[in-house]
């Protein structure tokens, strides 16, 4: 079955106003870049996004910020994205931060089936607040729910055709669980090969989870914080 979209504005052609989209990536390795600008391009509204974090001004998640495209973030690190500071200074951001192996597990979670599960993290925190708690070898622990999305945009390293994924290094962080656990799933691949040609042991997401496949056009190799040495005098 061949899932390969001409292009990221084709793929996100369809997108609505008000859909909740998960966003691979770590930081700005292994994001979705071009599809992010083919919505942002678009100019949808009203975006529920869901990602570790925002990225940086001006770039991933950051242009779709700028552009007031979002209506919520569900995510667990907010430091790097100045806009993202300032609206939450002034409170007109809606923002739910989740302990990062929390957010994991409740996207892998929805991928696996699995409605809710107990965790220690965030017991006797603000995030415990209006959760069920039960107590397990004398520990507290909250009931977390599965986290689903109506999209998934991942980014991979190769794929083919067919939409099986090999990621690469950082990659792999949130981009192989989201796959998962959203009803649509479009990813975009640094080099799109025939399939047969990935090797079957090193596929990370089968092509099953995949809906939609594209082969980038441009990737920025940004750093994300750039720190130089000082020299000695």
């Amino acid at each position: 079955m061949n899932k390969t979209v001409t292009s990221a504005a084709a793929a996100v052609a369809d997108i609505p106003n008000g859909a909740t989209i998960m966003f691979g990536g770590f930081g700005i390795c292994g994001i979705p870049e071009n599809l992010i600008a083919a919505l942002v391009a678009r100019r949808v509204t009203g975006i529920h996004t869901i990602g570790n974090d925002m990225g940086i001004d001006g770039f991933g998640l950051g242009l779709m910020l700028e552009a007031g495209m979002i209506a919520s973030h569900t995510g667990s690190y907010v430091g790097d994205n100045k806009l993202l500071e300032s609206l939450l200074v002034s409170r007109s951001f809606t923002i739910n931060l989740i302990p990062q192996g929390t957010l994991a597990e409740r996207i892998r979670a929805a991928g696996a089936g699995i409605p809710a599960f107990y965790t220690p993290a965030g017991a006797g925190t603000q995030i415990a607040e209006g959760k069920e708690i039960r107590e397990f070898n004398g520990r507290p622990y909250l009931l977390e729910h599965a986290l689903h999305a109506d999209f998934a945009f991942v980014k991979a390293w190769r794929g083919d055709r067919m939409g099986n994924l090999v990621y690469r290094k950082t990659a792999r962080n949130f981009n192989p669980v989201m796959a998962t656990a959203a009803r649509v799933t479009i990813a975009e691949v640094e080099e799109l090969v025939e399939p047969g040609v990935l090797d079957p042991d090193a596929i990370h997401t089968p092509g099953i989870y995949v809906h939609r496949i594209i082969q980038g056009e441009r990737y920025e190799k940004r750093i994300e914080r750039r720190t130089v040495r000082k020299v000695p005098a």
